[in-house]
């Protein structure tokens, strides 16, 4: 029966905010079988192994890798990287996991922005068009779908390189947000909602969740949650977005693929794509999405560190 069989979980090695490893460690305390997929043998794939799961190394592009990843699993969790080969990817498991009998789940990650597309929208970055492509392919495929579509992770770089840079140095966010609203989610609640799912999957399949953090909020209300965590005044800079992409972005040398991508979701950024808010984490996991202060708090150290209680004004 499915439930007895291993649940394979993709992308596991980990990326931004390692999605797929703590998707991995919670259901292994769960006493859950699984399946560990990872690109390459290293020590992440080690650290998987000592939860008890079982490790495969493939490229989810090859189909001769995937058939023997996916043969003999109950369940599926389709996480993969910012990546050109992304929808590849996504259709090759696809194929695969029809083609395999007792699949009792496949729980697709992808991206909220998708929820705001068309067939003819062209706003949207090459990777959020494959995302778009990839829940129609998951859809046609008759599998049993869940989707879960978070927004722009508080792991993202926006705020855990360039803004921690920033604030480091100046106490201050630099980003090209202008004056929209947005509402980051910890990628632990995006993880703790996949593993829910996973662990008991019959009343979600065929259901799509959206999943943000606690509130909707413009970029200096995001800098007051910040300066309640670190116990310092925390000021948002808006920054044009082409002097950002200049001595921000582009120092950080990111592939082509990357690079566009972000400069897309901060582009939507400002124009209000991201003013979203939903209660999908609390509804499936019970527990209330991760606020930024909150998040900023248990990650002091990225920012510079809190201040020492004597400092605080």
């Amino acid at each position: 029966m499915a439930q007895d069989r291993p649940i394979l979980v993709t992308g596991a090695a980990g990326s931004v905010g390692a999605v797929g490893r703590t998707v991995v460690e919670t259901l292994r305390r769960q006493g859950l079988p699984v399946r560990a997929l990872v690109r390459r043998e290293d020590e992440r794939a080690e650290a998987l192994r000592a939860t008890g799961a079982e490790v495969v190394v493939a490229d989810l592009s090859r189909a001769a890798d995937v058939v023997p990843a996916v043969h003999g699993v109950g369940r599926v969790f389709f996480n993969m990287s910012v990546s050109p080969s992304y929808l590849e990817a996504a259709v090759t498991m696809a194929t695969v996991a029809r083609q395999t009998a007792g699949i009792g789940a496949f729980v697709n990650l992808s991206q909220m922005t998708v929820s705001g597309m068309t067939t003819t929208s062209t706003e949207e970055s090459r990777q959020q068009r494959l995302h778009w492509l990839a829940e129609q392919a998951l859809t046609w495929s008759g599998l049993p779908l869940v989707v879960v579509r978070p927004t722009v992770f508080l792991e993202h770089p926006f705020f855990t390189l360039f803004a921690a840079a920033s604030i480091a140095e100046r106490d201050e966010i630099r980003l090209p947000f202008g004056g929209a609203r947005t509402s980051p989610v910890a990628a632990g609640d995006v993880a703790a909602v996949v593993a829910t799912i996973l662990a008991a999957p019959s009343p979600h399949v065929g259901k799509v969740y959206e999943l943000t953090g606690p509130r909707s909020e413009d970029m200096n209300a995001v800098a007051a949650e910040y300066s309640e965590a670190l116990g310092r005044h925390i000021t948002y800079a808006d920054v044009p977005l082409e002097q950002w992409l200049e001595k921000d972005l582009r120092k950080a040398k990111l592939p082509d693929h990357l690079a566009d991508h972000i400069t897309t979701m901060a582009r939507l950024h400002a124009r209000g794509r991201y003013a979203r808010l939903t209660h999908d984490v609390e509804t499936i996991t019970g527990r209330p999405a991760t606020s930024v202060k909150t998040f900023v708090a248990g990650h002091a150290s990225l920012f510079g560190g809190a201040a020492s209680p004597a400092t605080r004004k």
